[in-house]
Formats: C-alpha cells, structure tokens, sequence
C-alpha cells in the first residue's frame, strides 16, 4: 500500500507538471503552432530526456529508496508521460540486442496506437 501511495503522489505531480508545460508551451508558440500539437511534442521529449537520465543515474550512480524510485519513474512520469515509458522501453529493447522485438514495439505501439484512437473516435461518434 506504501508503495501505491508513493506512486500517486509522483503522479499527481506529473499530471500537473504535464498541463503546466504544455499550457506553457502553447501559449509561447501562439496556440498550436499553426495546427501541430507543439506542447504534447514538448511534453514527450522532456519526459524522454528525464526519465532516461533519471533511470541511469537512479540505477548507479545516486541509489535511492525503492519508493522513491517508483514515484519518479511510475508516478510522476508515468502522468507526466506515457510516450517516455514506450520508448524506454524500446531503448532497453535495442540495448538487449532484441532488434526484431525493438521494431515491432515501434509498429505495434505506433500503428495499433493510431488504429486504437481512430476506432474509438469513430464509436464515440456513433453515440
């Protein structure tokens, strides 16, 4: 139960922090960037960027209590960002030399991803 506490205090952080940033990021760039969504883009390479350095300094480097460790990576980045997750995820894929498992995640994640929120659009438009 410590542990699920934990990680919804990082999450709540991140789900916070990810509004925040892509409010920011919006705002600065005048809306959507003529039609891109620059603030999710902003949001997943920052994420990106944290949770690998915060993994590998968190796996060697600056050891810290298991608790926190789920807070920050499954908390606050799991709110902050799923994208970062999937491509870790890859990224450890590619370090295992699991290359066919590493490109199938990026079709599968990416084309099933797309596929999933098509199909729910079109269902949500059907209510």
């Amino acid at each position: 139960m410590k542990l699920i506490l934990f990680i919804g205090i990082g999450g709540f952080f991140g789900a916070i922090a990810r509004y925040a940033l892509s409010s920011a990021t919006h705002a600065f760039f005048g809306g959507r960037a003529a039609g891109f969504p620059v603030g999710t883009l902003a949001v997943n390479l920052l994420g990106c960027l944290l949770l690998g350095f915060a993994v590998r300094c968190l796996s060697g480097r600056f050891p810290v209590i298991r608790e926190l460790e789920l807070a920050l990576t499954v908390g606050f980045f799991g709110a902050f960002t799923t994208f970062s997750t999937y491509a870790y995820d890859t990224l450890l894929l590619a370090e295992q030399g699991r290359y066919a498992g590493m490109i199938l995640n990026l079709l599968l994640s990416n084309g099933l991803g797309f596929l999933a929120v098509w199909g729910g659009w079109r269902l949500g438009a059907l209510m």
